[in-house]
């Protein structure tokens, strides 16, 4: 009668695999030989041992002759191929295996997915894929993730890469990540003659200004400035042509923060501005002339109907007044009015040319 042969694994250290085989009986019924097979490793995944492997024979009872089935430690990765015979007799067992050993992990690396949107500074969420190599049991799969912040010029995401053993493999990929934008305070004008002088405070984080102008001939946007200041004053400007500006702040990853401000070119006279709308008597004001001592005002509503001679680059007009014997106060309507520097005494009467003249739209609330 012949037995056959049967197999079994135990667990010894980490893991302890027996292979337990019974040799056939010889005739008349002799008893069986029997061999165990002794696997010690860590096991990983898919047959593989992620650490070194002893690997021995036990017999029962002992063969008269073993070929191949010294104990042995596999510290090669990649596949071993071992073969223990042993006789009992006439009776020949041979037990064949091959051990597969990787203990080493992927190699891996991060890869985003796409280029940096300025400057090497992400400002918008981006995602990393890892990637790896792996020369032994080859590559299972890896990780990937996205990142939308927090702000940080030294951000990093980590991921991995597990190899067909089951060894994992870790990688880090830094960058630098800026989503917040900076921040432009109001922008102001002062107004100059055919100049406005702009000015605006952005923040700290601010790398680079810049200034558009639309309006005036054409119509078209036109870059008037670009830098790293917080004024600019532009010239060359039309009288009564009105302008849009625009300030836009840009930080280190290109994040932007915008300001917009509308502006009627002035003269010699600034306020108000050619054509404004006023709802109140108004300050009359204009820039003042070197070594002028008063000024003539003169306000036009189809004839003259007020002369003033302030001292003061400026004039609030009255409620009411009286001029020529005749009271006047404001009515809704388009008044005009211009100025003459003086000099020396009022008396003597010495003007010099013209300032300017301007308009203003004089309108009832409500």
């Amino acid at each position: 009668m012949r037995r056959v042969p049967t197999a079994s694994r135990r667990l010894l250290f980490l893991v302890f695999a027996v292979a337990c085989l019974a040799v056939p009986s010889s005739a008349g019924g002799a008893p069986a030989f029997t061999i165990d097979r002794h696997v010690v490793g860590t096991p990983g995944t898919n047959g593989w041992y992620v650490s070194n492997v002893h690997v021995y024979w036990t017999f029962d009872p002992p063969p008269d002759q073993t070929q191949g089935c010294d104990a042995v430690t596999i510290t090669s990765e990649g596949s071993t191929n071992l073969d223990c015979i042993a006789w009992w007799g006439q009776s020949r067992f041979d037990d064949p295996v091959t051990i597969y050993v990787d203990k080493t992990p992927p190699a891996v690396h991060g890869v985003p997915s796409r280029q940096p949107d300025a400057n090497g500074w992400y400002n918008k969420p981006v995602s990393f894929s890892f990637a790896g190599t792996d020369a032994i049991s080859g590559l299972a799969g890896c990780s990937s993730t996205t990142y939308s912040g927090p702000d940080n010029g030294n951000a990093s995401v980590g991921g991995t890469c597990t190899d067909n053993a089951g060894n994992i493999g870790h990688a880090v990929y830094g960058f630098s990540y800026d989503s917040t934008p900076p921040n432009i305070a109001s922008v102001t004008a002062k107004h100059g003659n055919r100049n406005v002088l702009l000015s605006w405070t952005a923040s700290a984080d601010t790398k680079l200004s810049q200034v558009t102008r639309t309006g005036g001939a054409g119509g078209t946007a036109t870059v008037v400035y670009r830098g790293t200041g917080e004024s600019f004053r532009d010239k060359g400007l039309r009288v009564g042509a009105e302008y849009q500006y625009t300030v836009t702040a840009f930080d280190r990853a290109a994040n932007t923060a915008v300001k917009g401000l509308a502006v009627t070119a002035t003269g010699r006279l600034i306020s108000p501005v050619p054509g404004e709308r006023v709802t109140s008597a108004p300050r009359l004001a204009w820039l003042p002339v070197k070594g002028a001592s008063y000024y003539n005002v003169q306000v036009i509503r189809g004839k003259r109907i007020l002369s003033a001679w302030p001292t003061r680059a400026s004039f609030k007009l009255p409620r009411s007044w009286v001029y020529h014997g005749h009271r006047y106060r404001l009515r809704p309507g388009v008044y005009r009015w211009y100025i003459w520097p003086g000099y020396g005494k009022l008396a003597q009467a010495q003007y010099g040319r013209l300032l300017g003249g301007s308009s203003f739209l004089y309108a009832k609330k409500g």
